[in-house]
């Protein structure tokens, strides 16, 4: 018996990376997993049984796209218990010399993705439903060529407090995690500053990279979990301690 046994769980962004171990994670855990990504999610539809599986190419910046995604995984389980926001879109570029593209891409695919996503998923949730959103360590942190980035995530900080406050009354509770884990993304991004990866794994307590799924799965599985009802608007720092937010 897995501890999500009969749940529906939608996770954006989950055909690779932090997104691709936190849908695995959810689906050993029992859940029924409903991925939303522009890629295709093959990898996750073979290490999970099919037809707890539904996954559908969706633009998160598109609200209609959304809706209809939500709609579908619906039809298709009857229902979505647990929500995870961790998509996200972002080019690494200084302040002055940020274009409006580049602005755009961040925030239609963090906040008002997840804004579209919540609003979706609200029916359905009502009565015991989970949100975990992603939020970054490096909100606090001020790294070079990140603004937009970190304004995408600061406001998904911002969302799932007002979220927790609004929604606790109708057993929601909307909670967020910091993750730090060689996704794809992270690597290339490494790849590109020699040196960089062994300056970060000195400033942790825990001095290794997280695993996807080993580490972030398990701490949303945590918090998706009946066992934490009485947990809401909290951010859980699963990044070895890299960063500490109050």
């Amino acid at each position: 018996m897995g501890a999500l046994d009969g749940k529906v769980a939608i996770v954006t962004g989950a055909a690779r990376g932090v997104g691709r171990g936190i849908a695995l994670a959810l689906g050993r855990a029992g859940a029924k997993v409903a991925i939303a990504d522009l890629r295709p999610a093959t990898g996750v539809i073979g290490e999970l049984e099919a037809q707890n599986v539904f996954a559908r190419i969706c633009d998160v910046r598109s609200s209609a796209q959304v809706n209809d995604f939500v709609a579908a995984v619906a039809d298709r389980f009857g229902t979505v218990d647990i929500l995870v926001n961790n998509a996200i879109a972002t080019k690494i570029v200084p302040i002055a010399e940020v274009d409006d593209d580049s602005i755009e891409l961040a925030l239609s695919t963090g906040p008002a993705a997840t804004l579209y996503f919540m609003r979706a998923c609200y029916p359905y949730l009502v009565g015991g439903g989970r949100v975990i959103n992603l939020r970054s360590g490096s909100e606090t942190q001020g790294l070079r060529g990140h603004a937009a980035y970190i304004a995408a995530k600061a406001a998904i900080g911002g969302i799932t407090r007002v979220a927790a406050r609004e929604w606790g009354r109708d057993g929601i509770t909307v909670n967020a995690i910091c993750p730090f884990a060689l996704s794809e993304s992270v690597q290339e991004e490494f790849s590109q500053r020699p040196g960089a990866l062994e300056g970060v794994l000195r400033q942790l307590s825990i001095p290794r990279t997280g695993d996807p799924e080993q580490d972030i799965g398990r701490a949303v599985v945590f918090l998706a979990d009946p066992g934490s009802s009485f947990i809401t608007g909290c951010t859980l720092m699963v990044d070895g301690g890299g960063s500490f937010f109050s």
